[in-house]
């Protein structure tokens, strides 16, 4: 019988609520960071608050570590990208679209382009699913608007980090960061993705600058052949940490899911054995939502 490798220490505590007693931080988290990397933290948290830039809200050890790692701990580097996400909060209004923000059409647009939170993986992560094959750009902007569209998807991210997560790190009794994602190709044109591509590149920008260091586990289902071909001009958007994290499957998926997500968790539409009432991608299941009946 082996015996396990006693963990390196680390230079922080284990964050607050941890009570599963497997638990081990990935490197660069709260509890597995060396002293270089807790010295640069305390370091950015000291720049920001003496030139006032420190949000005592938002501004938690977790959140600032996002960034350091998205920038591999330069302090300049995460600094000026910490300034500019804050310079675009700002401008954008995202605080203002948190507290006003209603994405009335939601239901009309889940039918032509359905993006949507569900459940969680084996990790604990919460599932995200985006089915870009289902897209039909003409009744999508009879529906709505490219700019509404981003502004829902800001709420999103919002929902994600203050709502999403700490509830699905209370249920598995450790900090989860990051989610797991489903894009779905099945049925897309070429034509249709350059229509929306505008958008989904600002999508991506928002995500990787805005948000760092969310992304887990991303599934791209159902690629068509020609994919390859819209892959190359997505792949230089993003970093190479990024796409080391993207599994590209044809419609051969459901096994690698299925190793991922729980088969209650996932959607019937995906080989999973989930079908809740009205529909996966409007009932928001998941422990962020007590009233969906479905906690898992």
């Amino acid at each position: 019988m082996s015996t396990p490798v006693p963990q390196q220490a680390s230079a922080s505590p284990m964050p607050e609520g941890v009570t599963d007693p497997n638990y081990q931080p990935l490197p660069g988290r709260l509890g597995n960071l060396t002293m270089i990397q807790l010295h640069t933290l305390e370091k950015l948290k000291k720049e920001l608050k003496e030139e006032g830039h420190f949000d005592e809200k938002r501004m938690d050890d977790a959140m600032l570590l996002r960034f350091l790692r998205a920038r591999k701990f330069d302090l300049v580097k995460t600094k000026e990208m910490l300034l500019n996400a804050e310079k675009w909060r700002k401008d954008f209004g995202v605080d203002d679209i948190v507290a006003n923000f209603d994405f009335k059409e939601k239901a009309e647009v889940d039918k032509y382009y359905p993006q949507y939170y569900h459940k969680t993986d084996k990790d604990g992560r919460p599932v995200y699913v985006e089915r870009l094959g289902k897209l039909d750009i003409k009744a999508l902007y009879a529906a709505t608007t490219q700019e509404r569209q981003l502004q829902r998807l800001v709420l999103e991210y919002e929902k994600f980090l203050n709502d999403r997560l700490p509830a699905c790190s209370k249920q598995v009794g450790h900090p989860v960061e990051t989610s797991c994602t489903i894009l779905d190709l099945g049925g897309v044109s070429l034509s249709n993705f350059y229509r929306v591509k505008d958008y989904v590149f600002q999508a991506s920008s928002v995500g990787q600058d805005r948000y760092p260091e969310t992304m887990g586990k991303f599934y791209i289902i159902n690629a068509p052949w020609a994919f390859s071909a819209v892959w190359q001009v997505i792949k230089p958007w993003l970093d190479e940490v990024t796409v080391k994290k993207i599994d590209i499957l044809g419609g051969s998926y459901k096994d690698a899911l299925l190793k991922q997500i729980p088969v209650e968790n996932l959607p019937a539409e995906f080989g999973g054995a989930c079908n809740c009432p009205g529909g996966c991608s409007m009932s928001d299941a998941g422990p962020w939502n007590p009233k969906s009946g479905a906690q898992a």
